[in-house]
């Protein structure tokens, strides 16, 4: 028995829920309705918040004016008659394991609005701080879920990322996150573990407490943060009761010589982090590629100084290390940015906010590698060919993980909303 008295309103409170702070009932994912884990699909999305700048990456221009093409050049990469930028020698010598569109493109310039719209399908009409509508990983998480039970469904690393929330879908379909970066030597997941003064029994009476109150399940708060009480709690129990979740996060198991590769910093190890755990059963991990691509400033040191050596070390390394573990069919990674950069550089040696073009990568997840797709302009400032919106964009990551972009579902306010708004599979990778 436990000695303390708890009254009704107090049990709705995530705090009550906690075994000595414990928070993941809220935070995992429901399990998709067939409960089948034959489609073992997942995605890796490495998010390069701020912009990257595509016509230093993937889409130069060495014919444009100085004052467009920049400092870099292009260079030859493993597939016949594809160039990409100098800074990024790992991912040339890789890149028929790789796709990349360069004619994604939106119209929206503002950090929040074209977060929304690149992570969600939907194009915000004001400038916010949370989501409007959910993100791709809690779609995943409500209407597929985990793929290994005892594993959340979507997982932000190291920190939960802008615009990565589950909107009307509810907290149960947020991103679970570590809040800390396994590039640390002392990492540790909070809540996986349980606390020293937390006895076996007193879990087990806590356990047993909440099986007794099912008629609370029916008083849930408004902004239902404690729906799914019930299986929520017992998948935390799962999660901190056995050793399932705690061995996926446990990036120290694997060796010095592949953590390196990986690069030894943030990005490198979250991405290494992200493939234990979509190998263990996690269905969607969105990566924060680092901080500093709002290049306004120094775009060019910026970006050959840090920016493009880790992004280039860190992508290549987790192509190969899905390829050599036989993972690359079932296992998509992506990479992209709010939106691209301006191809004219301006006073202080920067790049802007463009949102009339930028490139997208992708790799594995069954599609069609080894592709360049689209063209620009001169300037890389328009597609000129195979124009592609944020629906295509995202459409194309529903299509491999097998999750329907047309199922609809309803607001707070009961409005009809489909998982997207517009745009079908990128036909060249699909097809």
């Amino acid at each position: 028995m436990l000695d303390v008295a708890l009254n009704r309103r107090s049990l709705l409170k995530v705090g009550v829920l906690a075994v000595g702070g414990l928070t993941l009932p809220n935070l995992l994912k429901a399990r998709a309705a067939s409960g089948s884990t034959a489609n073992r699909k997942s995605v890796i999305l490495v998010w390069a918040a701020g912009g990257p700048s595509h016509i230093d990456m993937y889409d130069l221009k060495p014919n444009a004016p100085a004052e467009v093409r920049g400092e870099y050049k292009p260079i030859p990469t493993n597939v016949t008659g594809v160039q990409i930028g100098e800074h990024l020698p790992l991912q040339a010598k890789m890149f028929d394991k790789l796709s990349v569109v360069r004619s994604a493109y939106h119209t929206n310039a503002g950090h929040g609005m074209g977060s929304q719209w690149m992570q969600t399908g939907y194009q915000a009409t004001i400038e916010v701080n949370d989501n409007i509508f959910p993100s791709t990983g809690s779609v995943v998480a409500k209407l597929k879920g985990a793929n290994e039970p005892g594993l959340p469904a979507y997982v932000n690393l190291p920190r939960k990322a802008s615009f990565a929330g589950a909107a009307y879908l509810g907290a149960s379909y947020n991103p679970f996150t570590p809040d800390a970066s396994p590039n640390e030597a002392a990492f540790q997941v909070k809540n996986l573990k349980m606390p020293s003064r937390v006895s076996t029994e007193r879990l087990e009476a806590r356990k047993k407490l909440v099986s007794d109150i099912d008629t609370i399940r029916r008083d849930i708060d408004a902004k239902g943060d404690i729906a799914g009480l019930d299986t929520f709690y017992r998948d935390a129990m799962e999660m901190v009761t056995n050793t399932k979740a705690q061995n996926a996060f446990d990036v120290n198991k694997e060796p010095v010589k592949l953590r390196d590769a990986y690069g030894r910093n943030d990005l490198g190890q979250s991405c290494l982090l992200a493939r234990r755990l979509v190998e263990s059963g996690v269905t969607f991990v969105t990566v924060q590629a680092g901080g500093g691509w709002d290049t306004h400033s120094n775009n060019f040191t910026e970006l050959k100084r840090k920016l493009l050596p880790q992004y280039d070390a860190a992508v290549a390394a987790l192509v190969q290390d899905l390829h050599d573990r036989g993972l690359s069919d079932d296992v998509l990674v992506m990479s992209m940015g709010e939106f691209g950069r301006t191809p004219k550089i301006n006073k202080d040696a920067g790049r802007d906010h463009w949102p009339g073009a930028m490139s997208v990568l992708y790799a594995g997840g069954g599609l069609k590698m080894g592709q360049m797709i689209g063209t620009t302009d001169s300037t890389a400032s328009y597609p000129t060919s195979k124009p592609y919106t944020p629906g295509c964009v995202l459409s194309t990551m529903y299509h491999c993980l097998g999750v329907d972009h047309t199922h609809v579902f309803h607001d707070d306010a009961k409005r009809p909303l489909p998982v997207l708004s517009e745009g079908d599979p990128i036909k060249e990778l699909v097809g």
